[in-house]
Order: structure tokens, then sequence, then C-alpha cells
């Protein structure tokens, strides 16, 4: 998989066959080969597996497509939570000395699946190229821990980073919110949670491919519902897990697009797949973000598949959708640190 990565496009062209077009789109060459290997070798996906064994695969697969950069600093916490100590895993950029902006990250996997490794390659890359601290977080997980527990990690470990800003390396007044799928639904709940009640809110959320809308199933999910990596039963198996009824897909915490107001949140960068059953769902959570007057960036990457932004180590797609993205950090969390 890494030596097809590293091919130049027209060879990538040539193994991956006759491009595919979907909605006016055209599939990268480097994703269309990566899933043609990715159908040739594959056994049973997660959701047909035993959950020890589909997350052992989630934890597998971060191994296989990721790229554990070098980092100043990496470090295990325990953070307190409301039903006991939350694991993270603390990321210092190299050559920094002062407080720096800071990240709380919150890793995909449908509130079932992922941990701090799965997330381990995202960190690394942001902490390096957006030249901030980031706090992985890793909450609690679905069916053991249903909706809202995961929810509830988020917030408390949101609000500890925030209180504890300094002695983590970061500006208490530049914290962000960010995750990728779950994680970005996480990253959009706890904005709209910690905005309504009092205290501390981000000043900065970003959302790959973000979940944010349980209770229905918007276009994308047909044109998109198998063969690109994420696949609409895959989903409809997460939605099972972590909702203990259909009922509380309607609640904004599940479903951040239905919340009656999305005014006064913070600036939001939201990265979404051409080729992904959820890009609807992120960019209609973009298009309320801006219709409420907050600022958004919207970001589609046409020929990109669910969850691109792990395979750092893997072809150049994803490293360049995160190259974006840290730029977004760096512009979006910009505190009193990087103003001097």
């Amino acid at each position: 998989m890494r030596l097809v990565g590293a091919l130049p496009t027209y060879a990538a062209r040539v193994l991956g066959g006759r491009p595919v077009r979907v909605d006016g789109q055209e599939l990268h060459p480097e994703v269309q080969v990566a899933l043609r290997l990715l159908r040739l070798t594959a056994g049973q996906t997660f959701e047909q597996l035993p959950l020890a064994r589909g997350r052992a695969q989630i934890t597998r697969e971060a191994w296989i497509f990721g790229d554990p950069i070098p980092v100043g600093t990496v470090r295990d916490l325990a953070l307190p939570g409301p039903a006991g100590p939350i694991p993270a895993r603390l990321y210092r950029p190299d050559g920094v000395d002062g407080p720096t902006p800071l990240l709380v990250y919150f890793h995909g996997g449908g509130w079932v699946l992922g941990d701090l490794e799965s997330a381990d390659s995202v960190c690394r890359f942001l902490a390096v190229h957006a030249g901030l601290t980031v706090l992985s977080v890793d909450y609690r997980l679905a069916p053991e821990h249903r909706f809202p527990a995961g929810v509830e990690d988020a917030v408390a470990a949101f609000r500890h980073a925030v209180e504890n800003a300094e002695s983590l390396g970061g500006d208490s007044g530049a914290v962000g919110v960010g995750g990728e799928s779950a994680g970005g639904n996480l990253a959009a709940v706890v904005s709209q949670i910690t905005h309504a009640e009092p205290g501390p809110a981000p000043a900065f959320q970003l959302m790959f491919f973000p979940v944010t809308d349980l209770s229905t199933k918007h276009p994308s999910y047909e044109l998109f519902s198998e063969g690109f990596f994420l696949t609409e039963a895959q989903m409809d198996w997460y939605r099972d897990h972590y909702l203990s009824n259909p009922a509380e897909a309607l609640d904004p915490r599940a479903s951040p697009l239905l919340a009656d107001d999305l005014g006064g949140l913070p600036p939001a960068y939201i990265a979404v797949a051409g080729f992904d059953p959820l890009r609807d769902e992120g960019e209609a959570y973009a298009r309320r973000l801006k219709e409420a007057g907050v600022p958004v960036i919207l970001r589609r990457h046409d020929g990109l598949v669910h969850g691109i932004v792990n395979a750092t180590g893997v072809g150049h797609a994803g490293r360049e959708a995160l190259f974006e993205a840290a730029g977004a950090l760096r512009v979006g969390l910009a505190g009193p640190t990087d103003a001097r």
C-alpha cells in the first residue's frame, strides 16, 4: 500500500483502472487504486466481526496507513471525567518553550471504535505543522457506554483543558476543539453545549467529515452507499450501537444539525470528502453556521473518501488535506502567544 501510494499519478491511473465519476466528481487516482487493493485483499469488515476484533482492526489500519512523525514531546495523561478518569495524550511541537494554542481532539470511529492510537498520526501532524499543542481524548465508547456518555466526556475534557491550559503548555485564551467523523460530531456538540452554558467555550472548531444528523439519511448516502471506504451499512451499525433508541437521533447532542440556534458559535473549518455518505450533512451544517453569522470555511475535497486524513503515511492526498487544515488552525487559533 505504501509503495503504491508513492507512485506518480499516471501510474496510479493505470493501476486503478477506468476513472470513477459520480455526481460530477472524479475519484482521485491515488484513492481509486487504494480502494481497488483493499477490495482485492479484504476479509470481513469491522461491523461483521466481534466488537473486540473490530476495534483491533481499526487500530491496525491506523498503523498501516498512518505516519508517526516525530514530535517534541508526547505523554499520556488521565483527565477527570464524570464516570472516572478519561485517557488522553498530549502532543507538543519541538522547539517551543512558552504556551501555544491548544486543540482538544476527538478521534473517529462512530463512537464505537477508535482510540488514542487511531488518532495518533493526525495529532502528530497537526502539532508539528500547525505549531500547537494537541490534547487527544479517548472518550467512553458504545455500546458499553451509549449516548450521551461520549458527549459528557468530551465536554469534561474541554473544560479541563481550559482550566489547566498552562500546565498543558497551552494558552487558555486559544483553546479549540476538533475531530474526525464521530469526533467531528463531538467537536460540534461541545461547541454548542459550552456556548449555551456558563463558562468558557472553544475559540475555534475543526471538523473532518463530521456526523451532524443521525435523524435522516441525506442524498450522499444513496450516492456513496458502498464501495468508497465508509458504507451506509457501517453507519447503520454505528448508530445502532451508539443510540439506545431511535428518538435520541433528534437530540442536538447526537445530531448537532438539528439545534434550534447556531448563532454565536466559534469560527469553524469543515472539511468533507466528495465520495462520502456523510458529505451532504457536513455541508448542511456549514450552511447553517454561515446563515447564523458564524465565520465558516467549508472545504469539499472532491476526489477523496471518508477518513483520508488518517492516511498520512500512504500517498499524498491525506497529507495535502491536513496541510490545509493546519493552515486554518494557525489562523483560527491565533491567540496572544502568536500575536507577540
